[in-house]
């Protein structure tokens, strides 16, 4: 059914949403408390689960609400989701590596 692959892009997005303001919260926490060779490696994590929910949010609605596009109307929901798919994975990034350079 179309309202349960709708639930499930939903779920994913908002448990996205929910990473990204917890890494945010940690990254504020780890810079202050963290001694300097395990800082950001929580913040992180959260930004990796963050990309993973949008990854799977944008796969589903893609697989299953455009399945049959021959003209490639899709929208700027669905654009802006594979762009915010790149950017949390650059910053997933970006976070590792500013830990690899503090330790």
């Amino acid at each position: 059914d179309v309202s349960e692959y709708l639930q499930a892009v939903q779920a994913s997005s908002v448990l996205a949403c929910i990473f990204c303001i917890l890494g945010l919260f940690v990254f504020v926490a780890q810079l202050y408390t963290l001694p300097k060779g395990r800082r950001f490696l929580f913040s992180g994590i959260f930004q990796l689960l963050a990309w993973l929910c949008i990854m799977i949010a944008a796969s589903i609605y893609t697989e299953i609400f455009h399945k049959d596009e021959r003209f490639g109307s899709y929208g700027a929901s669905f654009i802006l989701a594979w762009i915010s798919v790149c950017l949390t994975f650059i910053s997933c990034v970006t976070y590792f590596v500013l830990r690899k350079k503090t330790a």
